[in-house]
């Protein structure tokens, strides 16, 4: 959504909700963008708390030095309750105007941009949105920023745990993250050799598993692992191991519930990049004018959404091609 150039004079920038690797990579690109333009930046703590609480700071180049390789965000995060009432946004809005700041830019997920088109809307204040979750449930984007990273640490967890298993002869149950989407399960799960892979937007019956699992132990499989969306309509990988268990015990089967780990570390090198080329992008779209929209990817370019088609619009994320190969691949 473009609209009348406003003068730009203070950019904010702030982190909410679920933390993701990258986003500090995006603050970095997001903060240096914004100074060589001639602007200045805020730093906002704890995203929507922060600006109704009022820890609010000056950030310079240095601000972001050494922060490209860490994990997490140097801007703290959280959930805001009372920010999703009008009373709240006007002390937010207030202090903003106190501390000089007329431009947002907003890295988050889904509710980071319902947040952050309310807002706009209602005190017309020009806000960009960055995806940053490694769930990779944003519309208007192919990937989301940590979502690589989150890929990787699975994918290293199931290769460490492949190992026990096939010392054993044992069956793995292995849950990822993953409530409403199971991107992460079926890209972790294909690149891991995993035997079955439990999706949220695909329903899998026990006995179809139970009867996938038969097959694979008729070929003489010593080991097997099962990766379970946190999501998934059977439960989470104990239930499900549980109801896998009454009915097929030919295996020593064990559970291993990775959490939050898959949030931590090291950014890959290619949220790095994207995350730089996303907080770029932020702050040169304000500067164009244009507002109430969130960067994305679209192949390897750049393209910015408006945010009331990104939160209005729900694309299933899941490969097809995938979830077949996936199947193919069991065998």
């Amino acid at each position: 959504m473009t609209n009348q150039v406003k003068e730009i004079n203070r950019i904010g920038i702030f982190t909410s909700g679920g933390d993701a690797p990258g986003m500090n990579a995006a603050i970095r690109a997001a903060v240096r963008t914004a100074l060589y333009n001639g602007k200045k930046v805020t730093g906002i703590y704890h995203g929507y708390q922060g600006m109704i609480e009022n820890t609010m700071f000056e950030m310079n180049s240095r601000s972001v030095s050494s922060i490209i390789q860490k994990g997490g965000t140097i801007l703290k995060t959280a959930r805001c309750m009372e920010f999703r009432t009008p009373e709240g946004r006007k002390t937010a809005y207030e202090n903003l105007v106190n501390a000089g700041v007329d431009a947002l830019v907003a890295i988050g997920g889904d509710g980071t941009f319902t947040g952050a088109e309310v807002f706009s809307k209602e005190y017309d204040i020009p806000v960009m949105c960055i995806p940053g979750t490694i769930d990779n449930d944003l519309n208007g984007t192919d990937l989301t920023i940590g979502y690589d990273t989150a890929n990787n640490t699975v994918i290293d967890a199931i290769d460490k745990i492949r190992d026990t298993a096939a010392s054993h002869n044992r069956l793995f149950f292995i849950e990822v993250m993953g409530r409403d989407s199971g991107c992460i399960a079926l890209n972790a799960g294909v690149a891991g050799g995993a035997e079955a892979i439990l999706l949220p937007e695909k329903e899998t019956a026990i006995d179809e598993l139970i009867d996938m699992l038969e097959h694979a132990a008729d070929r003489n499989k010593s080991s097997m692992i099962v990766i379970v969306a946190e999501g998934d309509k059977n439960g989470g990988a104990k239930d499900v191991a549980r109801r896998v268990n009454e009915k097929f015990d030919y295996y020593d089967t064990k559970v291993s519930i990775l959490g939050h780990l898959q949030r931590g570390g090291a950014p890959s090198s290619a949220d790095r990049v994207l995350a730089t080329r996303m907080g770029y992008a932020a702050v040169n779209e304000l500067l164009k004018g244009n507002t109430r929209a969130t960067i994305g990817i679209r192949g390897s370019e750049i393209v910015t959404t408006p945010l009331e088609e990104a939160l209005s619009k729900k694309e299933l994320k899941l490969n097809e091609d995938l979830v077949e190969i996936a199947k193919i691949m069991a065998l």
